[in-house]
């Protein structure tokens, strides 16, 4: 299923369309794995915004609990799973935090409520109820009336810069096929895992 001399960029590119021509829901949802500073893993889901030959870029607030994770180390991995197509693909490596030039320019295409809510959540963050975090929205809706939102500091991207990357395609019997692209230098060293 995949031809190990080919680049896993070719090949996440193709996968990725696939799954979105087969209307796979939230193809480009994630996981994100992090380990913090006390050793204690955590995963969520993050979206992928955007894929080069650099990595693969997320956008979130840099102050959360993935940021703060990310900050103390940044080892991560990324998970896709499309499980009505059989396959993974998992992406481990360096999170980066991208420049902010690029974040402004991706924070400029969000819905204007995604814009004032980036400002309004302190995320991860306790809070006392729902309604604080509603005046919280209003409070900045009030502020930016009338002009463009500006990004906040505290949010942008991180570019996940990987130095393995498996594609996983499942098969009867569990006997699937696993194929891995190391980081070699400036090229990868491919082979088969067992499954």
């Amino acid at each position: 299923m995949i031809d190990l001399k080919q680049s896993p960029f070719d090949h996440f590119h193709r996968l990725m369309k696939e799954a979105v021509e087969k209307q796979v829901p939230e193809a480009n949802a994630m996981s994100l794995a992090t380990v913090g500073a006390e050793g204690m893993p955590s995963v969520r889901i993050v979206y992928l915004k955007e894929i080069s030959q650099e990595g693969f870029v997320f956008f979130g607030n840099y102050k959360s609990h993935k940021g703060l994770d990310i900050e103390d180390n940044p080892n991560v991995c990324l998970n896709f799973h499309w499980p009505v197509l059989w396959q993974q693909i998992r992406i481990t490596g360096t999170a980066k935090k991208i420049s902010s030039a690029e974040s402004d320019a991706y924070f400029k295409t969000r819905a204007r409520l995604s814009q004032i809510g980036a400002w309004a959540s302190n995320q991860s963050e306790e809070i006392p109820n729902h309604d604080y975090l509603t005046r919280r929205v209003q409070e900045f809706e009030k502020q930016f009336d009338g002009q463009e939102v500006p990004r906040p500091p505290h949010w942008g991207g991180w570019r996940v810069e990987p130095f393995e990357i498996e594609f996983w395609f499942g098969l009867t019997g569990r006997l699937h096929e696993r194929y891995i692209y190391q980081r070699d230098g400036k090229g990868w060293k491919t082979f088969m895992r067992s499954p």
